[in-house]
């Protein structure tokens, strides 16, 4: 469902999934971030979940969208069931020189990446 907002005194139609997939394709390889602080950014702080729901379609829009480098709150791969296999999540974050180990982020904090303060709010 879209949400309406004003920009430049008229109303426009928001797309929560577009502003998702835009957030997520601006983290950079080797960082990763969580629904939560992608929800934050977006001004729905209590939608973390729905940021999830939108990460399990990312694999269907174009242009492609790195959905590895989303995870939870704790670092944890909670979405690697949505990947090609169990371990493709951890395969492309590793690729990117991100280590993970029990399905966990490795030196999380240091990893993470915030759109509230590397895009500004």
């Amino acid at each position: 469902m879209a949400k309406k907002q004003v920009l430049d005194g008229a109303v426009q139609e928001r797309d929560f999934f577009a502003d998702v997939m835009a957030v997520v394709r601006q983290i950079p390889k080797g960082r990763v971030t969580n629904y939560g602080a992608i929800a934050k950014y977006l001004g729905a702080t209590r939608s973390s979940r729905i940021v999830g729901y939108c990460m399990n379609n990312a694999h269907a829009v174009k242009p492609k969208v790195p959905a590895h480098r989303v995870v939870n709150r704790n670092g944890l791969l909670t979405g690697k069931h949505h990947f090609a296999t169990p371990t493709h999540m951890q395969e492309l974050l590793e690729k990117e020189g991100v280590k993970v180990k029990n399905d966990q982020v490795v030196d999380f904090a240091k990893r993470f990446w915030d759109p509230a303060v590397e895009l500004g709010l």
